[in-house]
């Protein structure tokens, strides 16, 4: 740590501890603490039952769980390929023309989400590229709003990297195709894995531009969180929630792990 004083590190922990507690982890203890309740009259949660959680592992909301992955996984590797796609030919662009790119792809981030449903929804609801209805539409809307991030970490690590490597490896008689796939890809892994895992969280917990676009047989789980809440199944909601950022946690750790044993290669 910068901070050498044992009471300055004591002061940091404590100020970290106040912020942290109330803005983010009593939320999410309130959620399981619901989850686990059959009751809720006073400070605490009465009534311990694991029956929510039964409810929110099988049936529609198995489905709902299998099509929010398919959804998040879909969107993220194609968020991927176009953002990395976007940020190695920015690198042939201008400063203006790299500016101009940049603003493309956070755009979309700029404006609320249902603004880019709304905006996906009046696009490919005429032929020839016709997807109102199904669940294409969906996979299309969380690329749009995902995409940026990956462009951006991409193109954050590409101003970091050494030019020497791919030099190099063009001195040697390499192609420019050979040098991408050996050379510079490589070198991105890390960068690429993080932008995946983090396209996949924000998929995994997209919400109002799913809501005006998603077919009865395609319901990610968040709009299923949001239809129990709304009927007042707080508790089966509770757990369908948790269920939610379990999965997505555990896929994150996993990404995580790829993400170091890259870098250290």
């Amino acid at each position: 740590m910068l901070v050498h004083s044992r009471r300055a590190r004591w002061a940091l922990w404590a100020g970290f501890l106040v912020l942290f507690v109330p803005l983010f982890a009593l939320p999410l203890l309130v959620v399981l603490g619901a989850s686990l309740a059959t009751h809720w009259s006073g400070v605490l949660p009465s009534g311990p039952t694991l029956d929510h959680y039964r409810a929110a592992t099988r049936g529609e909301a198995l489905g709902a769980l299998t099509t929010s992955l398919v959804t998040a996984v879909t969107a993220s590797l194609l968020a991927l390929t176009t953002g990395t796609w976007a940020a190695l030919a920015g690198t042939a662009l201008g400063r203006r023309g790299r500016r101009v790119l940049d603003a493309l792809f956070v755009l979309p981030v700029a404006v609320p989400s249902v603004v880019v449903g709304l905006a996906v929804l009046v696009a490919f609801s005429q032929p020839p590229l016709l997807l109102n209805g199904t669940r294409w539409i969906v996979v299309a809307a969380h690329t749009v709003l995902v995409t940026a991030f990956a462009h951006q970490s991409v193109s954050a690590a590409l101003d970091r990297l050494d030019p020497a490597y791919a030099q190099a490896a063009a001195s040697l008689g390499a192609r420019p195709g050979y040098v991408l796939r050996r050379v510079v890809l490589p070198l991105l892994l890390p960068s690429l894995t993080a932008a995946t895992g983090l396209c996949f969280a924000l998929s995994m917990g997209e919400l109002s531009a799913t809501m005006m676009l998603y077919p009865p047989d395609w319901t990610p789980l968040p709009v299923l969180v949001h239809a129990a809440t709304d009927r007042g199944s707080l508790f089966t909601g509770s757990a369908v929630a948790v269920v939610l950022m379990a999965t997505t946690l555990l896929v994150l750790s996993a990404v995580s792990r790829i993400r170091t044993r890259a870098s250290y290669r």
